[in-house]
């Protein structure tokens, strides 16, 4: 009921971009998760081709959301995210029609540059329209998305057992009728015409030093989320035996975000603030891989006795790394367009999501690695103890950025000492502010002399 409550209290532009979250999540869910059994079962393509086809959707994704960032400060997010959702709906079209590699590279390239398009227009609109409640917004548009991906999902099991030309054309349709309505009903935001060269903002983004540690701070959390679908569901299949381990340890993680996860962002807001928490958070991610070591190099299963408490020490992994992300992953969002202009808002999300991308796929690798050496060593706690350690990095990392007072968000004042006034406290402040933030606060100052 509070979820329900702070949505209706949310403006009219927020509510149409949760329920558009919502259908996009939907629609990828509808089709991706399938996709691959499609090409390599259903088409008889070889396994060369799936990861091929995988491959170019990824990378079209991941190294294009600067450009849909940096289309989002120039154009208006609201146009950025119409383009997206119509060329995902072109995209979706084309696999229903696709029974040869060049179809389905060209389905492929053009559904991931949809995301990278409708991706960071949709954070950096919903940064500007929530003010100073950026991460309750952010938490809101994470249960919207998990209630998009639980409903792709279990539509999209059903549909693939007749067709999968049916999934695929019903997302299809899907992403088309967020075009339309988006189209009509979504608002206009007033876009700034003073930019500078592309070149040299993207120079701006480029050489902000704390920005792009942070980004690399938290990459923990995305390599580790990433686990959630590949190394949790392996580790979990090993150790009970049951082909549907995956969906359970998704299935469970989801209900909790959908229950815990507004709740959580709002008391830790009330406490000081999320950003204080997010080490922490990643911290709790890296600890969900230390249930796995109790079963992870476990005989196999000998009846219902053996995979019931196996089954759930890899849920309260999977509830680990569901309640850390719940914690750290809204803050984060939030605190991102902070690090600069208001007016780069766009190419900063773009540019997070490149490098978180970039990390997570790197990551995923040494993983993989870690988990082939695991196996023919007889090391099976490797990987596990690896992912433990990217998750205390990680968040140690964020937690002395932010005890350092590195980070661009309210800090409390030192040993309770009442905030200096006058022209000390505004010195301090000025030192803590980042050379695109001092720039607005020159210009400002500038327009209220003259």
């Amino acid at each position: 009921m509070r979820t329900l409550r702070a949505v209706r209290e949310c403006p009219l532009a927020l509510r149409l971009l949760f329920i558009n979250q919502c259908g996009i999540d939907a629609g990828f869910y509808l089709l991706i998760p399938f996709l691959a059994t499609y090409i390599g079962h259903d088409l008889g393509m070889s396994a060369a081709v799936v990861g091929l086809v995988l491959g170019v959707r990824n990378l079209s994704q991941q190294g294009m959301y600067i450009i849909g960032g940096t289309a989002a400060d120039r154009l208006g997010p609201r146009v950025v995210i119409i383009a997206g959702c119509a060329l995902r709906t072109v995209g979706f079209t084309l696999f229903s029609f696709g029974n040869s590699l060049p179809l389905l590279l060209a389905a492929s390239g053009i559904s991931g540059l949809a995301a990278a398009l409708f991706y960071p227009a949709v954070r950096s609109y919903v940064s500007h329209e929530s003010g100073e409640r950026k991460a309750e917004a952010f938490a809101l548009l994470n249960v919207f998305a998990t209630i998009g991906s639980l409903v792709g999902l279990l539509a999209g099991s059903v549909l693939y057992l007749t067709d999968f030309r049916i999934c695929a054309l019903t997302a299809a349709g899907l992403f088309a009728a967020l075009t339309v309505a988006q189209a009509f009903a979504l608002p206009a935001r007033e876009v700034d015409a003073e930019h500078d060269p592309i070149l040299r903002e993207l120079r701006e983004v480029l050489g902000n030093r704390r920005f792009l540690c942070f980004a690399f701070a938290t990459t923990g959390m995305f390599i580790m989320e990433n686990q959630l679908y590949m190394l949790l569901p392996d580790g979990a299949q090993q150790a009970s035996g049951w082909g549907g381990a995956e969906a359970l340890l998704l299935s469970a993680g989801a209900v909790a975000n959908l229950l815990f996860q507004f709740r959580i962002t709002r008391n830790l807001e009330q406490r000081g603030g999320g950003m204080r928490w997010v080490g922490a958070g990643i911290a709790v991610i890296g600890l969900g891989f230390v249930p796995p070591l109790l079963v992870c190099d476990a005989a196999p299963p000998q009846g219902a006795g053996d995979v019931v408490p196996r089954l759930l020490v890899m849920v309260s992994a999977s509830l680990l790394l569901y309640f850390g992300g719940m914690v750290a992953y809204p803050p984060v969002l939030g605190l991102i367009p902070r690090f600069g202009r208001e007016r780069l808002t766009g190419t900063y999300f773009g540019l997070f999501y490149v490098l978180s991308g970039a990390t997570a796929a790197g990551g995923n690798a040494v993983i993989g690695w870690v988990m082939d050496v695991g196996e023919r060593t007889g090391r099976t706690w490797l990987p596990w103890v690896s992912c433990l350690a990217f998750g205390l990095a990680s968040g140690c990392a964020v937690a002395w950025m932010y005890r350092c007072r590195v980070l661009p968000c309210p800090y409390p004042a030192a040993g309770g000492a009442r905030a200096q006034s006058g022209a000390g406290a505004g010195a301090q402040e000025a030192m803590r502010m980042l050379p695109g933030q001092q720039r607005v606060a020159d210009d400002a100052g500038e327009r209220r002399t003259s």
